[in-house]
């Protein structure tokens, strides 16, 4: 199974970014799914994160109001809608696939990790 990110790159202050994480399976419709993100030098920590159906999300402090967590079982994919970006969130973004069906808030509770895509926001 593997866990295929994409849209990261290089965007100013205050713009916008949509992250896209297609599963090569359909195993993942049953599980909770997040974002996650690593700063150079730092830990890698919680974004946001989504139940098995779409019916519960939370996000970090830091991000709140500002980013969207979504899925579409269908499609086997989740997405991150990063919107007001600030330099502060510029780090290496996850997707990763939950042990459960619910919220992966630690990356303790986290089955499977995608590879990162890279978001730059410069000042």
């Amino acid at each position: 199974v593997q866990l295929q990110a994409s849209g990261g790159g290089l965007v100013q202050a205050g713009g916008y970014l949509r992250l896209s994480c297609a599963s090569s399976t359909r195993i993942f419709s049953n599980n909770g799914m997040g974002w996650f993100r690593q700063a150079p030098g730092k830990e890698r920590e919680f974004v946001a994160a989504i139940s098995w159906n779409g019916a519960y999300t939370d996000y970090a402090d830091s991000v709140k109001g500002r980013f969207t967590i979504s899925r579409d079982n269908a499609k086997n994919s989740v997405a991150l809608q990063m919107n007001a970006l600030k330099p502060e969130d510029t780090a290496v973004y996850y997707c990763a696939a939950a042990r459960s069906a619910g919220l992966a808030t630690t990356t303790r509770g986290i089955a499977k990790w995608g590879q990162g895509t890279l978001v730059t926001v410069s000042s």
